[in-house]
């Protein structure tokens, strides 16, 4: 079966690529999710402009994770004196109602 067949709704657009909007992309969720798992990225538009990209995982897995600096953690002298950061984050979550 092929992808236009699955994806009625997805046109291709100049720069964006397959792109559906968000009811289409909703009602036929099974089968944007196959036309993505082959590798098509397809672009989710809400009132015609880009709201989301669906990648296939391969594709997301690509992304490096945060890699900490231990060195320079470890370089960083302890804070002893207040306000301590638990002192803040403190402060802060109870201003929000936390």
């Amino acid at each position: 079966m092929s992808q236009t067949m699955e994806l009625k709704e997805a046109v291709a657009l100049p720069g964006w690529g397959l792109s559906m909007p968000v009811r289409a992309a909703k009602a036929k969720l099974s089968a944007l999710l196959e036309v993505v798992s082959r590798g098509q990225e397809v672009v989710i538009t809400s009132g015609g402009k880009p709201k989301a990209k669906v990648v296939p995982m391969a594709a997301a897995a690509e992304r490096r994770g945060f890699q900490p600096d231990w060195d320079l953690l470890k370089s960083m002298p302890v804070q002893t004196e207040p306000p301590l950061a638990e002192d803040l984050i403190r402060s802060d979550r109870d201003g929000r109602g936390w």
